[in-house]
């Protein structure tokens, strides 16, 4: 069980700070930049979630269990595998974790209907937090593809897969709470030449 009863501890004053096997790197570290994005998705989800939690209260549910899982995944990135023993099992994603939103993403998908160009990001106000949210997860995902390409780092793949279809998902769901897509905003090329 996590207990945070001191919420600053000045050890992060020189621009570092401590994975989860305690050692130190800067802030700015790829590894952080990873779990620090990961964070932000979860961040923006937890804000549309404001505006699905009444709407859209079984789409709220499944971003709930996403928001969890998002944490796992920061977890994850926080104790990277190199091999050393660490004195307990690390919390890795799994691919449970990854067949649950590929089902959500099925559930709500064969309710829209097929798009015939792409969206732009809005509509409703829960479509474009949902968007905003879809755009973080992606950047997340980048981030960590660049830190596996990194010989020294390990990424659970796993969580790579589970990042990509988070933002399917958000994609899906932010269409979902556009009327099904009856309210998305349709990308028309060259519209203002």
């Amino acid at each position: 069980m996590v207990k945070l009863n001191k919420i600053y501890t000045r050890t992060g004053d020189d621009g570092t700070t401590g994975l989860g096997t305690g050692e130190r790197r800067l802030k700015s570290d790829p590894r952080v930049e990873a779990y620090g994005t990961v964070d932000e998705a979860n961040a923006c989800i937890g804000m549309a979630r404001l505006h699905t939690a009444t709407a859209h209260p079984s789409i709220d549910a499944m971003l709930s269990r996403i928001q969890n899982d998002l944490f796992d995944l920061g977890a994850d990135l926080a104790v990277p595998d190199d091999g050393k023993p660490l004195g307990y099992d690390p919390l890795r994603i799994v691919a449970s974790q990854t067949d649950r939103v590929e089902k959500d993403i099925d559930l709500l998908n064969k309710q829209l209907e097929p798009l015939k160009s792409f969206v732009l990001n809005g509509g409703t106000p829960a479509a474009a937090a949902l968007h905003l949210a879809r755009t973080v997860a992606r950047r997340a995902e980048r981030i960590m593809v660049a830190l596996a390409q990194d010989p020294r780092e390990h990424v659970n793949r796993e969580g790579i897969k589970y990042i990509n279809r988070v933002s399917d998902f958000l994609f899906v769901a932010a269409r979902a709470v556009n009327d099904n897509g009856n309210a998305d905003v349709l990308w028309i090329p060259g519209k203002n030449r």
